[in-house]
């Protein structure tokens, strides 16, 4: 009969214990010096050593080698790890949580042990017991025969009553990193004489979000395919998650507020027999990964990807605001949770993408033109209308040019110099306090001029700009505590100050020009 790798490949000995160094070097100490305590509590998330630390401690109080122990060889460690070593009883507090079931245990620990050194008392889940339990328990676990050790394992030690914490030893596993988890994979995929790349190894590491067991058992399911050979796209095919691919067009195109596509994209993928539930914890990752390239450098270990993957990564997250993460995460959390109990958890998501896609707020439509009203426009737009109304309508030739003091032309803008720089940053760091994302837009601007009524900034994205005009009444404010006037904001691409550069022709000089031949008030976007 086939054994699951998670029971195969249980350790059986401390050197073999994955990821809790900590615990190891304790416990060894403690057997070596004949010091172990009379009670232990193991707490930690599921899949991290806890019951199988638990009976290698048991080993090592009961082994029968003169050296370090446990051995693991020996009549006593064979017999506890074949689970009828009459010394080691192991107890399920999730289906014995009665005030009988310890009443029981209270009556067993009075009798010394039949073979071994020490009778030793595992209790699992042991969170699970009743309020009734835990005060029969009370005074047995204070004070044991000498011949009796209790291990409380638990996953959420909050629940017990601190009168059971302060009689125990407590020993907090942590989750094992994702390269210890692919190194142990790489193994026994070696040893079973399976190909497995670094991605996949990568891949399978990160499923098990810190959980050997959880590990194994995806690994179990990988290989029950009997591949050789397994990368990247054999495990996204086994476990029902996509490639980082998906996760980048998806992002990109709610964040161009483009709904119809994102979900067209997200029902091509779910045709392909691919999760709902997985790509939502997938896609919250995803975000992770741009908030995590946004402040650190180099975060390959630290997102456990390619690095052609990260620099993909890292070139989105240059483009999307921390507000927009933010959101994303916040509204795909809920999703998530709603999901739980949800009969069709693909409506929640397809809720979610239109959510998102939309900001969180209600867009407000507006007519892009409307005479007696005004017209907001892009600076290339501008030029385009009075190219094309110039050649239209064949009006006659304005003679005398609109004037008015440039803020745009080449000779008004002046290299960056010190002096904006400075009143930039100011700028930014007082904002940064009044709003926690403020501080994005400091790597995508520059301030060039401040003039009389306004100062002009200019954007290296269009992303960047966008963000910009949503804070500009901010910016417009905190302008005017440093310069003592009211100024207004004006934000263009340096591209478009390029354009206005070889043109010599500004902003307003083409909203006045193309508003006098079409005969409707511009506003400049």
């Amino acid at each position: 009969m086939y054994t699951a790798l998670y029971r195969s490949h249980r350790p059986e000995v401390f050197e073999e214990i994955l990821g809790q160094e900590h615990i190891v070097k304790i416990l060894s100490n403690q057997i070596q010096t004949n010091s172990v305590n009379h009670a232990y509590l193991f707490c930690g998330t599921r899949g991290t050593g806890k019951t199988t630390t638990a009976r290698i401690l048991a080993k090592g109080v009961n082994c029968l080698s003169d050296g370090a122990r446990p051995c693991g060889t020996c009549e006593h460690c064979k017999a506890i790890k074949d689970g009828n070593f009459m010394d080691v009883v192991e107890i399920d507090a999730a289906s014995n949580n009665g005030v009988e079931n310890i009443r029981e245990l209270r009556e067993s620990v009075k009798y010394p042990p039949a073979l071994g050194r020490k009778k030793v008392y595992i209790i699992d889940e042991v969170h699970m017991l009743s309020t009734g339990a835990f005060n029969a328990l009370l005074k047995t676990l204070e004070e044991p025969p000498e011949h009796v050790m209790f291990i409380l394992a638990t996953t959420e030690p909050q629940k017990l009553p601190p009168t059971i914490l302060s009689r125990c030893m407590r020993l907090d596993f942590r989750r094992v990193s994702q390269k210890t988890i692919a190194e142990n994979m790489k193994q026994i995929c070696l040893e079973r004489g399976v190909d497995v790349t670094e991605d996949a190894a990568r891949l399978l590491a990160n499923c098990a979000d810190g959980s050997v067991r959880d590990g194994l058992s995806i690994l179990d399911q990988v290989l029950a395919g009997g591949d050789k050979h397994i990368d990247r796209e054999k495990v996204l095919e086994y476990v029902g998650t996509t490639g980082e691919e998906f996760f980048l067009d998806l992002t990109e195109l709610v964040s161009l507020k483009k709904s119809a596509e994102a979900l067209i994209l997200l029902n091509n993928v779910l045709q392909e027999g691919k999760d709902v539930k997985q790509i939502m914890k997938d896609w919250v990752s995803h975000y992770r990964g741009l908030l995590i390239t946004k402040f650190v450098k180099d975060a390959e270990d630290m997102l456990s990807m390619s690095s052609e993957n990260l620099k993909r990564l890292n070139e989105q997250s240059k483009q999307i605001s921390l507000e927009e993460i933010d959101y994303a995460v916040t509204r795909l959390s809920k999703t998530i949770n709603d999901a739980r109990w949800s009969t069709n958890p693909r409506v929640l998501l397809e809720l979610a993408i239109v959510a998102i896609a939309a900001g969180g707020e209600k867009e407000e439509i507006k007519p892009r033109v409307q005479h007696d009203s005004a017209r907001s426009v892009s600076h290339s737009e501008l030029q385009k209308m009075v190219e094309l109304s110039k050649e239209n309508t064949k009006s006659e030739k304005i003679e005398e040019p609109f004037e008015q003091e440039s803020v745009l032309k080449e000779e008004a803008i002046p290299t960056l110099n010190e002096d904006n720089d400075n009143l930039w940053h100011r700028i930014f760091e007082e904002g940064e306090g009044s709003a926690g994302s403020f501080n994005l837009i400091r790597s995508g601007t520059s301030l060039h001029q401040v003039t009389e009524d306004s100062f002009v900034v200019l954007a290296g994205s269009s992303f960047t700009k966008r963000y910009v005009e949503q804070k500009k009444e901010q910016i417009e404010k905190l302008m005017e505590e440093h310069t003592g006037k009211r100024l207004k904001l004006v934000c263009i691409l340096k591209e478009e100050k390029e354009n206005v550069a070889e043109t010599g022709q500004t902003i307003e000089d083409l909203a006045k020009e193309a508003g006098d031949i079409l005969g409707i008030s511009i506003d400049i976007e």
